[in-house]
């Protein structure tokens, strides 16, 4: 005899992320959704189970290792394909985030046999379980919004612009002035009339990084710089332009493998071990 586990675990929030309506995440032992509709995109991968939907009379199926995108205003359902139920993330997307041109081909194909693809959306989620890295997760979601348009309208490679050296360094000189307050993706693409996922793309091909970790790389420097003034880490993470102290010291020992607390810590000089040579003379001179 099969003992199911009991009782739904679900969480669910919004982000201050524009495109993302929702955040949700659930373990569903043995739910099973009627027929309906959302006003959305509902991006969905799959982390334990797997799940059996019928999208517009036809049936599918979401694995653990595909992506499912189901378009906005087409009934579907949504039911465990193992005794074990299943568990899932799903982002809702605004209708803004995508084409509506887009809807026919997701009804064709909702399952995405694509590992790069959810690696991004999974990563995308990391990000916004904790506040304070909106402008991490703006770039991640772009280069999702863009991998999804070239999966169901793949793009000749010639249509892709090349990349702009001199897009790129007005994008970090932005950032350079805007360390501490920050700003969105795109706030960044409106002031410098560009679209998006281009910024995103062109500074990472130019500076060999994403917008979002340079961000983060200069925030942590300053924090250095504050730290070792004698500032305290409370006291730097807003100054540096963290969320709060927990923000501060996540990404801080991301990158220098200590906590703020440590990093400023009052260093106490040992003095050195004599050496066996000093040893022995000393030893002949008491003899």
């Amino acid at each position: 005899m099969v003992t199911r586990p009991t009782g739904a675990q679900v969480s669910a929030w919004r982000p201050a992320v524009a495109g993302v309506a929702e955040v949700f995440h659930a373990h569903f032992p043995d739910h099973a959704y009627p027929l309906h509709t959302h006003d959305v995109w509902t991006l969905l991968i799959v982390d334990d189970g797997a799940v059996r939907f019928d999208l517009d009379r036809h049936r599918h199926g979401a694995l653990r290792t595909s992506v499912t995108l189901l378009p906005p205003y087409v009934p579907h359902d949504g039911r465990s394909a193992t005794p074990d139920g299943f568990r899932k993330r799903v982002l809702y997307l605004d209708t803004t985030a995508l084409d509506a041109g887009l809807v026919g081909p997701a009804v064709d194909r909702p399952d995405l046999a694509d590992p790069r693809l959810r690696d991004r959306i999974h990563h995308l989620h990391r990000v916004l379980a904790a506040p304070g890295d909106e402008f991490e997760a703006d770039s991640r979601l772009a280069l999702i919004l863009d991998r999804l348009r070239q999966r169901l309208r793949p793009r000749s490679p010639a249509g892709d612009p090349p990349a702009a050296r001199g897009l790129a360094v007005r994008l970090r000189e932005l950032l350079d002035a805007r360390t501490v307050e920050g700003l969105t993706l795109r706030q960044a693409a409106e002031l410098l009339h560009a679209h998006p996922t281009h910024l995103v793309r062109t500074f990472t091909h130019t500076h060999g990084l994403p917008p979002h970790s340079y961000l983060t790389g200069r925030r942590v420097e300053l924090a250095r710089r504050l730290l070792l003034a004698g500032q305290r880490p409370a006291e730097v993470a807003v100054a540096a332009g963290f969320f709060d102290q927990a923000h501060l010291t996540r990404h801080f020992r991301r990158h220098l493998g200590v906590s703020p607390s440590r990093y400023a810590a009052p260093h106490v000089l040992l003095p050195s071990r004599p050496r066996s040579d000093e040893l022995a003379a000393g030893d002949g001179q008491q003899a």
